[in-house]
C-alpha cells in the first residue's frame, strides 16, 4: 500500500518558465558571475574573534565602571 501523501512529494511541479526562458537563465548561470571562490570557513578563528572582542569590552567597561566610581 502506497501513501498519497508520499507521493506526492516527488512529484515533479510543472514547469514555470518558457523553454525559451530557461536557456537564457541557464547560459547566464554558465557565464560564471556566480562563482566565487572562497576560503574554508573556519569556526575557531571566528568563536576566538568573538571571545577577543567581548573580553576587549568587558574590560573596557569595567575601567569606565571604577573610573566614574560605580564599582
Amino acid at each position: 500500500m502506497s501513501n498519497p501523501e508520499s507521493e506526492s512529494e516527488f512529484t515533479v511541479p510543472p514547469k514555470k518558465l518558457s523553454a525559451e526562458d530557461q536557456a537564457k537563465v541557464d547560459r547566464y548561470l554558465q557565464r560564471g558571475h556566480n562563482d566565487v571562490d572562497r576560503k574554508p570557513f573556519r569556526p575557531l578563528l571566528l568563536l576566538g574573534i568573538i571571545l577577543a572582542v567581548l573580553t576587549l569590552l568587558s574590560l573596557l567597561s569595567l575601567f569606565i565602571a571604577r573610573s566614574k566610581g560605580v564599582v
